[in-house]
């Protein structure tokens, strides 16, 4: 049971007969106040709250299954463990053969990231947006991705021209601005359209 419409003398009553017959805790579901009703007067003209309580969906372990599928229908048998921060899902990934899953440069696990997005937003009204991590990666990638900016800076100063990175996912091409935002010597900015968008760095003016 999913849904309940409760009917008590006040609207807190009603939530929590709710709330008591779907197992649930006042952050795990939607309130919609129907009638707010009417306490009336020496016992007459009262009239009773009306709410319905549904369940929240609980996309975190949505989120765990989807990746176990894919997974699966690539061989691997992995552990999820998910954290949810309001629109915001967290992913980490474990399991044998994880490189498998990641892919060259992480672009497996990117392909990864943004079908496990859309799955999910299908299931709710507001945006959801999903990060999946493998063993550690993401990390990982971030300390060679400021690496890369620091030589392409460099290169683009020693030759006195833009240079453009490979095309990489946007979250990536905020680790490098970021990286070379207090760089005054160099500009970056983004070309191209996803999902071939791309860090262009070139000697400022």
């Amino acid at each position: 049971m999913n849904q309940l419409t409760a009917t008590r003398s006040t609207v807190k009553e009603a939530v929590q007969s709710a709330l008591s017959e779907l197992q649930a805790t006042e952050d795990q579901v939607d309130v919609d106040v129907l009638d707010e009703g009417k306490k009336g007067f020496l016992g007459f003209g009262a009239k009773p709250a009306i709410v319905k309580v549904t369940k929240k969906k609980d996309l975190e372990q949505q989120t765990a299954t989807y990746i176990q599928k894919v997974a699966a229908q690539m061989g691997l048998t992995v552990k999820v463990e998910t954290k949810r921060n309001s629109r915001d899902i967290h992913a980490e990934i474990s399991g044998n053969d994880i490189a498998k899953l990641i892919g060259k440069r992480g672009q497996t696990l990117n392909a990864l990231q943004y079908l496990t997005q859309v799955a999910i937003n299908r299931e709710t009204d507001q945006f959801v947006s999903v990060m999946l991590d493998a063993e550690g990666y993401r990390e990982r990638r971030k300390e060679t991705l400021k690496q890369l900016a620091e030589r392409k800076a460099h290169q683009a100063l020693t030759r006195s021209r833009q240079v453009e990175l490979e095309p990489m996912p946007s979250y990536e091409r905020k680790i490098i601005h970021a990286a070379l935002h207090r760089d005054s010597r160099v500009e970056t900015d983004s070309a191209g359209k996803e999902p071939n968008r791309s860090v262009v760095i070139r000697p400022a003016k």
